[in-house]
């Protein structure tokens, strides 16, 4: 079957994780499941929280009629009211049911807000290191990703996005708690982006729309505060899913919210409605969308990430891997021990250990490492990690 050059060039590209699952499909019939320590996938093996299996059964057990059809597009009024009750609250703004659009995941949101805002030739600011789909979902719109470094400790680097500003500026990509870092951007560094917006506004007519991917925002730790994006950006739209912070990722529910402090914000929600339906997303799962309207306030326990964050962190910084603390989601990203990133994976898969290197995420160098595995997994893991160390001389 044919494939269009395009996409195979994309496919080839984007294959990491994937060639990652296949080798560890081989080891694992080599050496037994017990044996292979798979640390690529972001796909947490938690449990949601009791609440949901409580509505679950409530929505199964006394259905209701018509509860299965088709909805507004841009999803159910109290669940989109539900959702705005929240935002408000962490943000002290009024957002209203009005600014919300129930998705398909945050990949859909995603998808939506860009196909909204995007002419073709449009650029898109994305910060190293980054989720590897985006470039692909700016592809879709006929916009250009431009990649820009984070700075210290992967921060933002204002510098670096005020250099790369210009009249075919129409959004940035922002990503707190940082997949793959786990960095946490501060509420400060977070107006100085919007003063630094604000004066481009002036000089070039155009606004840049600050796009706030965050399905991490309630795994955070050491008493870290994700701070609201819509208390310190006014043109800003939140995408999310609830894949993390419920552990509902094959759901396949979750929202995009516009700031009410944004401009033109009515006009921007007709467009992303209309995106919603013409990119054949149509409607969220209706399902999902009845449970999640009465979970806004709950989350999965972040005790158990934290002491798994901890443990590969003291673990591996004491073996000689040098590394960011993360603030917050559930990976780490370690300086690879040597130049070639790639090769470093290919010689970890020696000790049964499956990594994904940063180049995948605009990042050589690095390698990153998905934690929201089992304990016990991670724990029987820690003999081969030292075998690794040693085989580089790092202990």
């Amino acid at each position: 079957m044919p494939v269009a050059d395009k996409i195979q060039t994309f496919i080839d590209r984007s294959s990491w994780i994937r060639k990652m699952f296949e080798e560890g499909a081989r080891l694992r019939e080599i050496h037994g499941p017990e044996n292979v320590f798979d640390f690529t996938l972001g796909n947490p093996t938690v449990e949601p929280p009791p609440a949901f299996h409580r509505r679950l059964r409530e929505l199964a057990a006394n259905p209701e009629p018509g509860m299965h059809r088709y909805m507004s597009n841009a999803g159910y009024d109290e669940t989109r009211a539900a959702v705005a009750a929240r935002l408000s609250r962490e943000s002290g703004l009024t957002v209203t049911g009005d600014q919300v659009i129930m998705t398909c995941g945050a990949g859909g949101a995603l998808n939506v807000v860009l196909k909204t805002l995007l002419n073709p030739g449009d650029e898109v600011i994305i910060l190293t290191p980054y989720f590897v789909e985006y470039k692909f979902y700016i592809d879709n719109h006929g916009g250009c990703a431009k990649e820009v470094p984070t700075g210290t400790d992967f921060q933002l680097d204002l510098a670096a996005i005020e250099a790369a500003l210009g009249p075919k500026t129409a959004a940035i990509i922002v990503n707190s708690p940082n997949n793959p870092t786990g960095v946490v951007y501060p509420a400060e560094d977070l107006r100085r982006l919007n003063a630094l917006l604000q004066q481009h506004e002036k000089k070039t007519g155009r606004a840049v729309v600050v796009i706030s991917d965050e399905p991490y925002a309630r795994i955070a730790y050491d008493g870290i505060r994700v701070p609201s994006v819509f208390s310190c950006i006014d043109n800003a739209v939140i995408v999310t899913s609830h894949s993390k912070d419920l552990a509902l990722p094959g759901e396949r529910i979750g929202f995009l919210a516009a700031s009410p402090k944004m401009a033109d914000c009515e006009a921007f929600m007709a467009g992303a409605v209309f995106c919603n339906r013409v990119l054949g997303f149509v409607n969220a799962p209706a399902l999902a969308q009845r449970l999640v309207a009465g979970l806004q306030e709950e989350s999965v326990p972040i005790t158990p990430y934290q002491q798994k964050r901890d443990l590969l962190y003291e673990r591996l910084t004491g073996l000689g891997f040098r590394m960011v603390k993360p603030g917050g989601a559930f990976y780490l990203f370690p300086q690879s021990p040597i130049e070639d990133d790639v090769e470093f994976v290919r010689r970890a898969q020696a000790r049964n250990i499956l990594l994904v290197p940063g180049s995948g995420f605009g990042a050589p160098g690095y390698f990153r490492i998905a934690y929201c595995i089992d304990l016990e997994v991670i724990e029987r893991s820690l003999p081969a990690w030292e075998q690794l160390a040693a085989d580089f001389n790092l202990a």
